[in-house]
């Protein structure tokens, strides 16, 4: 399950080391390619919302096993892309289909003991995050040496493998909702209203998320106009961030045994320096290294134990309640990359600096406000 999660959630993040690369190719400005990785991943917020939800009412394995389908046509197409419009369809649909982690860590989250399922859940994610970071480095090298449409090729040869595996090795996993889908859509909105503790995390993890995206997608740009450097080379910064998702993994061991709440305060700080960090590091690569360590580790695990908190509140409603947060949490992603695309248009790297430390501080202030709330869901008020 970790390594089938870290290399479908790859497809959302091979075009953020090649955005550089796909404008020059249809001769567009940063801001247009910025739209690629930016609708891919309000792509995976769509199929969270109207795909994911199925998992609690038709069979897991089947639905996966069709959406990867779906997946593996889509990044054909997004090597095929003639234009840059069609380059963002195609990548709307590649984010749409790869939903496909988000219907394994539920499925985790229900096999796992309850004591241990902090640790299990940063297993797989780590897994996941390793997926994430890991392809930069990947599309990177690919597109420096390939061609960025090369990478899309190889990632659908990829996904034919999973899919593969997945058929002959996945457990099935029965469905517990009984009800219509129209009512298990409605049912997203009830729990909205009814879990606190499910607001303030899909929020929290939304602008954590923001700030992340809002790095990486420029970094691309950075690195060109300070540097003089390629997609290679953005994508190593790949291998650094590596170093945080495995200290995530850590961290949900340690969210099973300290109070939640004191190590997220400290994880949402991390987020914050680490935009300070980046500030001065404009023309650093020592800098940017450090930054990218302490920012990767500060979302990854603020996520782990956003995702340790809702886990708790309804098994029965897994999928739909890591719908409702991961929903959130893409569309802070698209958001983020978004806003940053702008930041840099119009006040370069300073911009994107500034914009990330605010996410951040808005984050802090969210978490210190939701001290009573998730107090109360870890007494099991």
């Amino acid at each position: 399950m970790a390594i089938a999660t870290g290399l479908i959630v790859a497809n959302l993040y091979y075009n953020q080391p090649l955005l550089d690369d796909m404008a020059r190719t249809f001769h567009v400005g940063s801001g247009k390619a910025g739209q690629v990785g930016g609708l891919t991943q309000l792509g995976y917020a769509t199929g969270m919302l109207f795909i994911a939800p199925l998992a609690d009412m038709i069979r897991r394995k089947r639905l996966i096993l069709i959406c990867l389908a779906l997946a593996t046509v889509a990044l054909v197409l997004v090597g095929m892309a003639s234009g840059i419009n069609l380059l963002i369809i195609a990548s709307y649909f590649v984010g749409i289909f790869s939903l496909i982690p988000q219907l394994l860590v539920p499925m985790t989250a229900h096999l796992a003991k309850p004591e241990e399922r902090g640790a299990k859940i940063g297993f797989v994610m780590s897994g996941l995050l390793l997926g994430i970071l890991l392809s930069r480095t990947i599309s990177g090298f690919v597109g420096a040496h390939l061609g960025w449409r090369a990478m899309f090729y190889i990632a659908a040869g990829i996904m034919v493998v999973i899919w593969v595996l997945l058929f002959f090795l996945l457990p099935e996993v029965e469905p517990e909702y009984k009800g219509t889908y129209g009512a298990l859509m409605k049912s997203l909105a009830t729990l909205i209203k009814e879990e606190p503790a499910l607001r303030v995390a899909a929020i929290r993890g939304a602008l954590c998320f923001a700030c992340f995206s809002a790095f990486w997608v420029t970094l691309t740009f950075l690195l060109r106009e300070n540097f003089n450097k390629g997609s290679d080379i953005a994508g190593l910064f790949g291998l650094v961030g590596a170093f945080g998702a495995l200290a995530a993994g850590f961290m949900g061991k340690l969210s099973d045994k300290m109070d939640a709440y004191k190590l997220s305060a400290f994880t949402l700080l991390l987020i914050a320096i680490s935009f300070v960090i980046f500030y001065f590091s404009a023309y650093s690569f020592t800098g940017l290294i450090i930054g990218v360590i302490i920012m990767d580790m500060g979302v990854q695990a603020t996520h782990i134990s956003n995702q340790s908190l809702i886990f708790t509140l309804r098994p029965e409603a897994r999928n739909r309640i890591n719908t409702v947060y991961m929903v959130t949490y893409f569309i802070g992603g698209g958001i983020g990359t978004y806003l940053a695309g702008q930041a840099w248009a119009h006040y370069k790297w300073t911009g994107v600096c500034v914009l990330g430390f605010a996410l951040s501080i808005i984050a802090i202030v969210v978490h210190l406000s939701s001290h009573r709330i998730v107090q109360k869901i870890r007494r099991g008020v």
